[in-house]
């Protein structure tokens, strides 16, 4: 975040800087078409103004003129068919030029009508003030009056210049043309010397202020055209015109008016044309710096940008290097190190001392990515020494847990051989006693012995610890039952249903009746004293396994606290013990017996149908020998029974479409 900021307001900066030259760029470009656009507008207004001056002299009265009047006329059209495609000026021919053609039919006709002494059927005012409202709407097309590239001084002095000569020719040229009719005419007629004295100022009032923002080649240019003879000869009739002002007659050649104001006005059209060039050379020189300055700042910008990138990519891997190493040594504490520390305690003898290497600092030396940066550094060493103290407390608690574990198997097997020795001397008692009362107090007294030596089992199998009770013979499951309903107190209430005859293999016996001695005293004990506790046995050919269901009628379990118990009877690993409350310690010497069955071997809980909580044990067909007797009839199971097979089935099914979702994920 402390570099990003910066970074965006930078590129900010840089991406309106960017936009500001290409912005320029565009006005360059912009300015440049316009001016072409003004200067062609300025050819149609020349050719117009000297068909306006040509016709106001045929008006007049000066036949000679309709010759050179066709062809202006001609270019005058050509212009305006060349104008089609510019709607600004498109739209100025439509209003101000639409009666052309009326115009001209109206001059000829009057021209005619006075060849053959006819009367004037044309108003010389009116086509003047045509042609001068239409001329004047052209000369207010300006397309670059708001561009922004005239922020430059010289551009905009440029447009100024070229603007005002525009006026100071058209007040010229106009002079021409009212000027060419009245010595056509002979006499000012009307309010005809009142427009030329307006026309006269507009002109020198052009001019000024012209002079004002026109280059020094500019105005040299300008009194070079006003210092021909053709200018001094106009000036000259321009004086004689003067004098007419009372209406008297003027005796002056309209043709040599014509010639000289011809030849001044288009040295101001040279004039026009060499500051439009002027201009334009401005705009095009303002365009290729702009885009000079555009391709400068773009690169700029790119090879900022990527120092920029290249910048943060280097900020960033400075901290996320020497941080990813101290994330990775952390997991490898956290998933190698401490666990194999650990182990290799649990598997160190028992008066070997576990001793750790002692704290070293961090090697400042790898940390070259740091660049100096102390604040890693000083963290990368807090991590190590919390390593070293978890390493240390985890080897503490490791070791505690070793001893813990075998102290509890050490008196598991001290109690399992003095119950052994207990057994051996009731065994012996009870063979010497003849008394049926004392013998009686003998067998329970062996009963509570019996219960006693499952107890120090129970321990061992906690602890992990193999109990030494190897069964080398096949045993009948209805022994295997009959050896676990011997181990619980309450064997009174024990009902042994029907159990279909089957032989579990050696090794499995002691540890399938110690698994159902568990089951069975849990039945006990969360049933009523009146009730029994059910037994029963058979073999589901269905999945070739040995099913074993205790099944007693008592309160009963929760749906969630039953899920629970089946999880703990599920898990035989050493962080079940450590999580699991130590009433629930049954559970996991069940889950623990079962495990060391093997694969196949499993305990569930179920509800039993009436109320009451029933425990299936069931053992896959490697644990099971063949009968020595011949096949017996099979004898039906319990309606109870059915059921419970049923729901074992299912939960099986369930537990193995939960275990391939999860490989799935």
């Amino acid at each position: 975040m402390v570099i990003t900021v910066p970074i965006c307001l930078l590129l900010v900066v840089a991406g309106l800087a960017v936009y500001g030259r290409a912005e320029a760029l565009g006005d360059a470009r912009t300015t440049r078409a316009e001016v072409g656009l003004s200067l062609r507008v300025q050819a149609l207004v020349h050719q117009l103004q000297r068909e306006r001056g040509l016709t106001n002299g045929l008006l007049g009265g000066e036949s000679d003129f309709r010759t050179p009047l066709v062809a202006t006329r001609e270019r005058v059209d050509t212009a305006l068919r060349g104008m089609r495609t510019e709607r600004a000026v498109e739209d100025v021919i439509q209003r101000h030029l639409r009666r052309l053609p009326a115009i001209r039919a109206a001059a000829d006709r009057d021209n005619a009508d006075r060849d053959n002494a006819g009367p004037n059927t044309a108003d010389r005012a009116a086509t003047l003030t045509f042609y001068t409202t239409a001329v004047d709407a052209l000369n207010a097309v300006d397309p670059v009056a708001d561009t922004a590239t005239r922020t430059d001084r010289r551009l905009r002095d440029g447009l100024a210049a070229l603007r005002e000569l525009a006026a100071a020719k058209e007040s010229v040229a106009l002079e021409r043309g009212l000027v060419n009719g009245v010595f056509a005419e002979g006499a000012f007629r009307d309010r005809e010397y009142l427009t030329f004295t307006e026309v006269r100022a507009t002109r020198v009032a052009a001019l000024a202020r012209f002079r004002q923002v026109a280059t020094a080649p500019q105005r040299a240019a300008l009194k070079n055209t006003f210092a021909t003879d053709e200018a001094q000869r106009a000036t000259a009739y321009e004086n004689q015109a003067r004098r007419g002002a009372d209406g008297s007659a003027l005796r002056a050649d309209a043709g040599t008016w014509w010639d000289a104001m011809t030849v001044l006005v288009d040295d101001l059209y040279a004039v026009q044309q060499s500051v439009g060039d002027d201009v334009r050379d401005r705009a095009d020189r303002l365009r290729h710096e702009a885009e000079l300055g555009l391709a400068a700042y773009l690169v700029a910008g790119t090879l900022m940008a990527a120092l920029v990138a290249g910048l943060a990519a280097f900020a960033s891997r400075s901290l996320t290097r020497p941080l990813g190493a101290l994330a990775e040594a952390a997991h490898d504490v956290a998933r190698n190190r401490l666990p194999a520390t650990v182990a290799r305690i649990q598997r160190s003898p028992q008066d070997h001392e576990e001793f750790l290497p002692p704290a070293e600092p961090p090697d400042t030396s790898a940390a070259g990515p740091l660049g100096g940066a102390t604040e890693i550094a000083a963290v990368a060493a807090s991590l190590h020494q919390v390593e070293h103290t978890a390493l240390h407390l985890a080897a503490q608690q490791a070791g505690l847990r070793r001893n813990t574990t075998e102290s509890l198997a050490n008196l598991g097997r001290r109690n399992q051989n003095l119950v052994r020795r207990q057994l051996s001397l009731i065994t012996r008692l009870e063979q010497q006693e003849l008394d049926p009362d004392a013998l009686a107090e003998l067998f329970e007294l062996d009963h509570l012995a019996t219960r006693m030596r499952r107890n120090a089992e129970s321990l061992l199998v906690l602890a992990g610890q193999n109990p030494p009770r190897p069964t080398a013979a096949p045993a009948d499951a209805l022994e295997v039952v009959q050896s676990a309903v011997a181990e619980v107190e309450q064997y009174r209430r024990v009902l042994i249903a029907a159990v279909e005859p089957v032989r579990v293999r050696g090794h499995a016996v002691a540890d399938v009746a110690h698994l159902l001695a568990e089951l069975i005293e849990n039945g006990l004990n969360f049933s009523p004293p009146t009730e029994p506790v059910e037994v029963h046995g058979w073999y589901d050919t269905e999945d070739d396994t040995y099913c074993f269901a205790v099944i007693d009628h008592g309160i009963g379990m929760p749906e969630e606290d039953k899920e629970r118990a089946n999880a703990r009877l599920s898990h035989s690993g050493e962080e079940a013990l450590l999580s699991a409350s130590t009433r629930f310690l049954g559970h996991l010497v069940v889950g623990r017996l079962a495990h060391r069955l093997g694969e196949g071997a499993q305990v569930q809980l179920f509800d039993t149908t009436g109320g009451g909580l029933s425990a299936l044990l069931a053992l896959p067909g490697r644990l099971l020998a063949p009968a020595q007797a011949g096949p017996a009839t099979p004898q039906p199971a319990r309606p109870a029974v059915s059921s419970l097979l049923n729901g074992f089935r299912a939960g099986v099914a369930r537990a193995e479409a939960r275990s391939t979702q999860g490989v799935s994920s």
